[in-house]
């Protein structure tokens, strides 16, 4: 008898593992959404998603938050995702209402063919998004990298909406020339990946700490360098109308019109957007915090993500009795 159960649950087993196996060859991205769907639950944070005209929004969030807690709206950079700010994330939840989208175009999120995702069409975007999500309140948003130039261009322009704005290691300003940028400059893309030699370069290019770069193991390593390669045409054509386009310097510009409370945070070792873009945002937003950090790279929010968290924190009690 004993045997025969054990022959039983070894031929569910083969049919089980035959089935994952199955699935996998025919989405073999499910292995990293499935890691993404871990870190989220880590985090304390659900998924849900909303349409807006054309535009399907994916989005983290978490409501274990005070009634009266401000909601704090979080923009990924370029190449990125909402995961990128799961780490903060964690630090704030209970304090706040969190909402994370995959920008239109991004992640989970909707991509239109041949539509516009550069900076002010995603933040009269990301205005919407606004819009949707937190009708009665302003938000406190952030953005990172490419994020921080659409939250910039969204405060600017949309006062009512945003509260208060943090731009962390934020695009959209004419830094001091380093490798990143006159590469695109040139026409190239340093964030393009189609090989493990590419991927180890793009890691090394945002990331400053070892000890915070993700490890992607075998066969991880090749869905994700597959699913790069896919993108690459995509990510060519954000980069020319964000980083070589009219409007690639547009968010600097309208910062000077920003009057909410402002945190600029930055990391001295950033090799994607140079440190000396920090006093560029300050001369626009005389009010804002400024807050340097060393030991890490472009990105920040993965590398000292208790760091940010104090900062974004400071941000929102700032002037405020709570």
């Amino acid at each position: 008898m004993r045997r025969r159960t054990l022959r039983t649950f070894a031929i569910v087993l083969l049919a089980l593992l035959l089935a994952a196996a199955a699935f996998l060859w025919r989405n073999p991205y499910a292995l990293i959404s499935g890691d993404f769907t871990r870190q989220r639950v880590i985090a304390g944070l659900s998924k849900a998603s909303v349409q807006i005209g054309e535009e399907r929004w994916v989005y983290a969030y978490s409501d274990d938050a005070p009634a009266d807690a401000p909601t704090v709206v979080m923009l990924h950079g370029f190449t990125g995702s909402k995961e990128n700010w799961y780490s903060v994330a964690r630090r704030l939840r209970g304090k706040y209402r969190l909402v994370i989208p995959d920008l239109p175009g991004w992640g989970e999120s909707r991509r239109i063919e041949r539509a516009d995702y550069g900076f002010l069409a995603q933040s009269e975007r990301v205005a919407r998004f606004i819009d949707t999500v937190s009708p009665e309140r302003s938000v406190v948003l952030l953005g990172h990298s490419m994020g921080g130039g659409i939250a910039a261009l969204t405060a600017a322009r949309h006062p009512g909406k945003v509260a208060r704005v943090g731009l962390i290691d934020a695009a959209g300003v004419r830094f001091a020339d380093n490798r990143f940028g006159l590469d695109v400059l040139a026409g190239r893309n340093p964030f393009g990946v189609s090989d493990a030699r590419t991927l180890e370069r793009y890691l090394d290019t945002v990331f400053f700490d070892d000890a915070a770069k993700p490890v992607i193991p075998w066969p991880v390593d090749r869905i994700y360098i597959e699913r790069r390669r896919a993108d690459a045409a995509f990510e060519q054509h954000v980069l020319d109308r964000i980083g070589r386009g009219s409007e690639r310097f547009l968010p600097g510009e309208d910062a000077a019109r920003i009057r909410q409370p402002t945190l600029l945070l930055w990391c001295r070792q950033d090799a994607v957007i140079d440190a000396s873009a920090l006093e560029l945002y300050a001369r626009r937003i005389p009010q804002a915090q400024r807050v340097m950090l060393d030991g890490c790279g472009h990105m920040s929010i993965l590398e000292q993500p208790d760091a940010v968290a104090r900062a974004v924190i400071a941000l929102i009690e700032q002037g405020t009795s709570r």
